[in-house]
């Protein structure tokens, strides 16, 4: 009998623990300053098919869960693939990896992780100076640009290949013509290229540097401390995790990544990532677009809604899958979205953000 007792204490603080992890409701989302009106004609809009597939909304303010809507069957336990959103943990990863000193830094040569890649085709001396933080940046001069379908480093050409490390490593120097401008011409001093097959490289060599796998380190590092279970990796065809996106996650467990970086890189109180990367990550290092510059793995957008200005930053993926935080309003918004074939699918998202969740703050 007192084992079975203390069985039932067991299971009842591990519940609690387990509960005390996840993000801790208002009492209303008009308690958090968020119009529940608004709320509901936004559930409105999206069963309705007004911003087609939306499969969830979550918002949180102040540090605490604001407002939780599912529409779809999956629910909370759903598992996410929110495509490209998810290169921003693998930045995350970088930066622990840094912090517990088993990555010199970002300054680290990329080319230097892999001597059994070598000899690489079309060789050049600036290869070997591409770093970490180029491929962090989305700007190494490597020929690299998944908006160009001619590009030679676009990601679909590296799908259909086995080694997608050789694939990146392979790749030619990069072109600038006259109506192009050249990194030390461009904001920050870099030149912008959407390059998947960048921190698909920084997966093999983060476990280089940790001698751990990828989904092991991104365990017992990232998501354990955050009480994250639900894990489902994508992985490259000789092994390694796919860190250039497609880890599914459920939409509470993005919504904690979200309010880590908000915290400043603590949980409950325990600190994950130090504040310094937190900070340099959410700096801006080369401007993606207008309105938009870009971080480590997190775009850095600023959002305009009911005569308001919101800055902050930002995971995207496919099908308009996006997380923003917006520290002046202390707000993390999660959308999630099945729009994969959906021409414009971002910029629907971002009409959900601007014309319905972000009007629910100013009323």
């Amino acid at each position: 009998m007192k084992l079975t007792v203390l069985g039932l204490w067991s299971l009842a603080a591990l519940m609690a623990s387990v509960r005390a992890e996840e993000l801790q409701p208002v009492d209303s989302a008009d308690a958090a300053g968020i119009s529940a009106a608004q709320l509901a004609h936004m559930e409105q809009a999206i069963r309705a098919g007004d911003y087609k597939q939306v499969t969830s909304v979550l918002l949180a303010r102040n540090g605490r869960l604001a407002y939780e809507g599912y529409f779809d069957a999956d629910g909370a336990e759903g598992l996410r693939n929110t495509r490209s959103a998810t290169k921003t943990v693998t930045g995350m990863l970088v930066g622990i990896a840094i912090d517990r000193r088993l990555l010199r830094g970002v300054d680290a040569h990329v080319l230097g992780f892999f001597p059994d890649r070598q000899p690489i085709a079309n060789p050049d001396p600036r290869k070997a100076q591409i770093t970490v933080e180029d491929f962090l940046t989305m700007s190494s001069l490597l020929e690299c640009d998944d908006e160009n379908s001619f590009s030679r480093g676009n990601e679909e050409r590296m799908y259909l290949v086995e080694d997608w490390v050789r694939f990146t490593l392979d790749l030619p120097i990069r072109g600038f013509p006259d109506w192009v401008p050249k990194p030390a011409a461009s904001p920050y001093g870099r030149s912008f290229s959407y390059c998947t097959a960048g921190p698909t490289t920084l997966g093999p060599l983060l476990e280089r540097a940790t001698r751990q796998s990828v989904p092991d380190f991104a365990r017992d590092n990232l998501f354990a401390p955050l009480s994250i279970t639900q894990v489902r990796w994508q992985f490259q065809p000789l092994g390694p995790a796919m860190t250039g996106g497609g880890l599914n996650l459920r939409s509470r467990d993005l919504l904690k990544l979200g309010q880590l970086y908000l915290n400043g890189g603590t949980w409950n109180g325990r600190r994950v990532v130090s504040a310094e990367w937190v900070r340099r990550s959410t700096s801006p290092h080369a401007n993606a677009r207008e309105d938009t510059d870009y971080g480590y793995l997190w775009w850095l957008p600023t959002v305009h809604a009911s005569g308001h200005e919101y800055r902050g930053y930002a995971m995207y993926g496919t099908g308009g899958n996006k997380v923003w935080v917006f520290p002046a309003a202390q707000l993390v918004v999660v959308v999630t979205t099945v729009n994969f074939h959906i021409q414009g699918a971002g910029a629907l998202t971002d009409r959900l953000l601007t014309e319905q969740i972000l009007p629910a703050l100013a009323q």
